[in-house]
């Protein structure tokens, strides 16, 4: 691959011209090297023109603005429309455009509608799409998408979808439109590593090999590069995807400062018997009349009323009466225990 990309290379570039390879650049076909080759050679052009007539000091090049590399990076012709809702920007990227890919220049689109640019074209919906672990199919499956920290597993289930009398021929329907759907999913949240998909198990070994193969053809039209393997006896396909960048997830959301990224957090019935053994270990033997102790609405509400009878019993236990105070600015887990001051 690399002597392709190196003969390639050699072929398209201009006399007196170098080029460096990154390794992005195996597998892509010679167009897609030539339009980036041909983009370098006029930004270079443009370079050296301005310093003929520049002035000392002068600035001769600045990195692009985000807008400017994401159209760098993601126009091409696989795109139909670019609609932009600034004008200054909208500005900007047709002077990039004409400079350095003017045959893209008629699908920039100037967005002058009254409705906000993201609800015209429905993308607040498709962001909280891509934010979520499940995701609907249209037959009525679904898909259940799950980072983890060595991997991202992908679980298909049938959800609503029961298909006709022959159950293996559901299960390969649900099986094959969830491949599409995993290939999308990939793509817009820029999930890359080891990824394992564990699709509905199928009885036939044909019905499988259908659905890798459907999978490596959608795979196929990817940027980025991926690898599939074979699908094993328990239905599991495992596969790996080039990071280039943070997913989507990574870049929207951070982890949840309530249950530090685990996904869970402690019942309320839990969080009170923890209050209990820490009372009676820090108070068992003190002489204070009374303590406060502050807590989470929720929990001050089980507190008084399911557990009402063990609260009273502690109370006889350590010789003093326990005053439960809700406080709202209190994580549920959490709960502090101080002396009563009576106002």
């Amino acid at each position: 691959e690399r002597g392709r990309l190196r003969s390639l290379i050699q072929e398209m570039r201009p006399a007196g011209q170098g080029f460096i390879a990154r390794t992005v650049s195996e597998g892509q076909d010679a167009d897609k090297l030539k339009a980036e080759m041909d983009f370098l050679c006029s930004l270079w052009d443009a370079i050296v023109r301005r310093r003929e007539s520049a002035t000392i000091p002068s600035l001769l090049h600045q990195d692009l603005s985000v807008s400017l590399r994401a159209v760098r990076d993601l126009f091409t012709r696989e795109v139909d429309h670019l609609v932009i809702d600034c004008r200054a920007e909208y500005q900007q990227v047709v002077d990039f455009v004409s400079a350095f890919m003017p045959r893209l220049l008629p699908c920039v689109e100037l967005y002058t509608g009254g409705e906000p640019i993201f609800d015209a074209f429905g993308v607040e919906p498709e962001l909280a799409r891509a934010l979520g672990r499940k995701v609907w199919l249209k037959s009525g499956g679904y898909v259940v998408i799950e980072k983890t920290e060595a991997l991202t597993a992908i679980d298909v289930n049938t959800g609503r979808y029961v298909g006709g009398h022959n159950l293996e021929e559901t299960i390969l329907k649900t099986n094959l439109e969830a491949v599409k759907e995993i290939a999308y999913q990939l793509r817009l949240r820029d999930i890359g590593g080891l990824i394992v998909t564990d699709f509905i198990d199928m009885e036939r070994e044909s019905n499988r090999a259908k659905v890798v193969a459907a999978l490596k053809e959608v795979l196929a039209r990817d940027r980025s590069k991926t690898n599939v393997l074979g699908m094993s006896a328990l239905g599991l396909v495992e596969m790996t995807r080039k990071r280039v960048r943070e997913s989507l997830g990574e870049s929207q959301s951070e982890p949840c400062f309530y249950c530090d990224g685990v996904g869970f957090i402690k019942d309320t019935t839990t969080v009170c018997y923890e209050i209990f053994r820490t009372l009676e270990r820090e108070l068992k033997g003190s002489s204070a009349p009374a303590v406060d102790v502050r807590v989470n609405p929720r929990v001050a509400e089980v507190l008084l009323q399911e557990e009402r009878y063990a609260l009273e019993e502690l109370e006889s236990f350590l010789g003093l009466t326990i005053h439960v105070l809700p406080d709202r600015e209190l994580h549920r887990e959490h709960f502090e225990i101080r002396p009563f001051h009576p106002r």
